[in-house]
């Protein structure tokens, strides 16, 4: 069934929201937990998408991805953290950074749990829940692995400066002012998608393992 582009937006619309702004907000969460009330102080922990919400990361540029095809691609306000706030900054800034990618695995585990129950669900609604339900997994399967690339400013990056040894990370953490910028040429050459499809293909098969 091919989906109008309004149709699109009708179905990513709900699961993109959720996937960023329970991935931000669990990253102020952790981040509370370890000591750093920066984003609590801001209002940055909370699951209200407006709070969260880019216009040109959460609304145009996934938009743009999706009528262009591909991977869809987006960002939201990053949740500020101040890592030398932390009880342990080192430590603890790998379970700041790897709430964000695990809520992800969370939801996506979620979203597959709701299309085996669609089958099930009011005949208007099997249709549309089931492919609201199939968005949710692949939106979250696509943050959760485009997350884990070990490139700061993502949080793969900031895992990565946790785990190396202080003068490696302190020269992997100069990457940081770089990142994004190497993010989008990876992301416009295609080599992003080259790197991260086998990675996709992977989580999926594991989450129809664990949802059944």
């Amino acid at each position: 069934m091919e989906l109008t582009l309004i149709q699109k937006i009708a179905i990513y619309a709900l699961p993109v929201i959720f996937a960023i702004t329970v991935h931000e907000a669990a990253h102020g969460y952790v981040a509370r937990y370890f000591g750093d009330m920066t984003a609590d102080k801001q209002g940055r922990i909370t699951l209200n998408p407006l709070n969260h919400i880019d216009p040109i990361g959460t609304i145009l540029v996934p938009a743009l991805t999706m009528m262009l095809g591909g991977i869809l691609f987006g960002w939201a306000k990053p949740v500020p953290v101040d890592f030398g706030k932390l009880r342990n900054p080192k430590r603890n800034m790998l379970w700041v950074a790897a709430a964000g990618p695990a809520s992800n695995l969370v939801m996506a585990i979620l979203w597959a749990l709701v299309y085996g129950f669609s089958v099930h669900a009011p005949a208007a609604f099997v249709t549309p829940l089931g492919f609201m339900a199939q968005a949710g997994v692949m939106i979250n399967v696509v943050l959760l692995v485009l997350n884990l690339l070990p490139l700061p400013p993502l949080d793969g990056g900031r895992i990565a400066v946790s785990l190396l040894p202080n003068h490696l990370a302190y020269q992997f953490s100069r990457l940081e002012r770089f990142g994004f910028i190497i993010l989008i040429v990876l992301l416009f050459t295609g080599v992003l998608a080259q790197i991260m499809m086998p990675l996709i293909r992977g989580m999926l098969w594991l989450i129809g393992v664990i949802t059944g």
